[in-house]
């Protein structure tokens, strides 16, 4: 499933993966800003493609349980999908906690320091549902 917000709020897709997990992805640079310095929980998951530009995507924590392997891979893929990696084979991507994702002082928008940073390689793809 799939949505596009529109108004004073970031611009940003909307996914729902198997177990009620939703995935956040930014449109433009400044919608990237919002989504992982404004929008972000400190739990939730930040993914980006690597060395190539791309939106950032955002994994929501749940509190009780954390994500599986198969999720985190699911967000990877998305965030390979909305990037320029997109029609290429595997993609490496960067995944972190949004904690540990900062906006330098004076950065361009969409432009963000991480920490801690895992690199998942995945396939761009969009989540399976019976809605796509």
């Amino acid at each position: 499933m799939k949505k596009q917000f529109t108004g004073d709020q970031p611009r940003l897709y909307e996914y729902e993966l198997a177990g009620g997990w939703q995935v956040l992805a930014g449109k433009t640079d400044e919608d990237n800003d919002r989504l992982s310095i404004k929008l972000a929980r400190p739990d939730d998951w930040w993914f980006h493609i690597r060395g190539m530009p791309g939106s950032h995507v955002v994994l929501r924590a749940k509190s009780d349980e954390n994500p599986d392997k198969d999720t985190i891979k699911q967000a990877a893929a998305i965030a390979a999908y909305h990037s320029k990696a997109k029609n290429g084979g595997v993609s490496a991507v960067s995944c972190t906690q949004a904690r540990y994702v900062t906006k330098p002082r004076g950065a361009r928008p969409g432009s963000v320091h991480i920490r801690k940073e895992s690199i998942i390689k995945v396939r761009p793809g969009l989540p399976v549902t019976a809605g796509n």
